[in-house]
């Protein structure tokens, strides 16, 4: 899956999937983790946030969508 750079403290990059709404997450040190049935406007509102580690925290894993570790 393609990625984008993100400016974060935590994150490295993000990238998503529309037609499995799978997000991707790199963080940076260096861990990849997959989010499963995350809607594309959690992912516009991630990449649009002014902090994408908390936004991630707030929206994606304390909403609990599954996910796992790819990398």
């Amino acid at each position: 899956m393609d990625r984008t750079s993100v400016s974060s403290s935590n994150l490295a990059s993000v990238g998503y999937e529309p037609t499995t709404q799978t997000l991707e997450v790199e963080f940076l040190n260096g861990s990849i983790y997959q989010y499963s049935g995350v809607p594309p406007s959690v992912y516009s509102g991630l990449m649009s946030a002014s902090s994408h580690g908390s936004y991630l925290d707030q929206y994606v894993k304390k909403a609990g969508y599954s996910y796992h570790k790819v990398g």
